[in-house]
């Protein structure tokens, strides 16, 4: 590791954003294979390759069994008004995890991952969660739900988050996007999890917006800029960034909360994806791991790095 800048507090101006939506709904008809074509982009330059590969080929996998999947989608019913009503995320996490087309998404995946190349311990891990009972799968769901995966058992526990990303992501596909309001900082409000990272994005008539991602449901919702993500405090935030890392990735602050959450900016690095970049920047956190913050929000596939 080269080395960090600390800088001032991002000066972009706010007004230069027209109109952001609040709320960008995944498109799982495209999600993952999106995904997987940025990770062989960034595997192509990167010391991580063997791993961005790896979980390329994850991604590939989750889109086959994401377009193979029959429809659904979070209906506007009386459950999401009335989830809206007492301020509560139309999807329900709880009721999600017992569902049975969930139950087969487990099962199409983690066959499907056997066909990967992967190390012996990731093949290993497959066979675990493979073999596992439903509600052995239900407790490890629980798990990526808390964002706090078991150290010995990390690799079960990503495939599970990956059957669980195409599970929600479909379920947020299918959300009116006006219903979606927002529910408290650092929350999503379309399933009520943490976000993984935050994106500064360059789309037309959102231009310099801060968008938090969350890495269950991949929604996007718009978040102001120089605000802690974790803790919605305004004091205190400041940025660090690797030494000639181009701006693409810091490392956003927070003196109040003592946490820090990597925010991607997308002019600097056109075609970014919240996991995919996120993965790719493993020297962000190697760097931040020598600062006195801890790391907000959940990322799965940085847990056992």
């Amino acid at each position: 590791m080269a080395g960090k800048a600390d800088l001032a507090p991002d000066p972009t101006a706010i007004g230069e954003v027209s109109s952001p939506p609040f709320v960008r709904l995944p498109d799982p008809d495209s999600l993952f294979a999106r995904r997987a074509a940025r990770l062989r982009t960034l595997a192509s330059v990167s010391q991580l390759e063997p791993y961005l590969r790896f979980v390329a080929d994850l991604s590939e996998v989750q889109q086959l069994v994401a377009t193979q999947s029959g429809p659904t989608g979070a209906s506007d019913g009386p459950e999401t008004a009335r989830a809206a009503g007492f301020g509560m995320p139309p999807i329900d996490r709880a009721k999600a995890a017992d569902d049975d087309s969930l139950a087969a998404t487990f099962d199409r995946l983690f066959a499907e991952a056997e066909m990967i190349e992967k190390p012996q311990g990731a093949a290993s891990a497959l066979a675990s969660v493979a073999a596992a009972h439903r509600a052995g799968r239900r407790d490890m769901a629980n798990a990526v739900f808390s964002g706090l995966l078991p150290p010995d058992a990390v690799a079960e526990h990503i495939y599970v988050w990956a059957a669980l990303q195409v599970h929600f992501a479909r379920l947020a596909s299918g959300l009116d996007p006006k219903a979606v309001k927002p529910v408290a900082d650092g929350i999503c409000p379309a399933c009520g999890s943490l976000p993984s990272i935050s994106m500064v994005v360059d789309w037309t008539g959102a231009h310099g917006a801060r968008f938090c991602v969350r890495s269950l449901c991949s929604t996007m919702w718009h978040y102001v800029r120089i605000k802690c993500v974790c803790c919605g405090s305004t004091k205190g935030i400041g940025y660090k960034e690797v030494e000639d890392g181009g701006g693409a990735v810091k490392a956003e602050t927070c003196d109040e909360c003592r946490s820090w959450l990597k925010i991607i900016y997308q002019k600097n690095s056109p075609g970014a994806d919240p996991v995919a970049d996120d993965v790719a920047s493993l020297g962000m956190d190697m760097l931040m791991r020598a600062e006195p913050y801890r790391r907000g929000g959940f990322a799965p596939l940085l847990a056992g790095l």
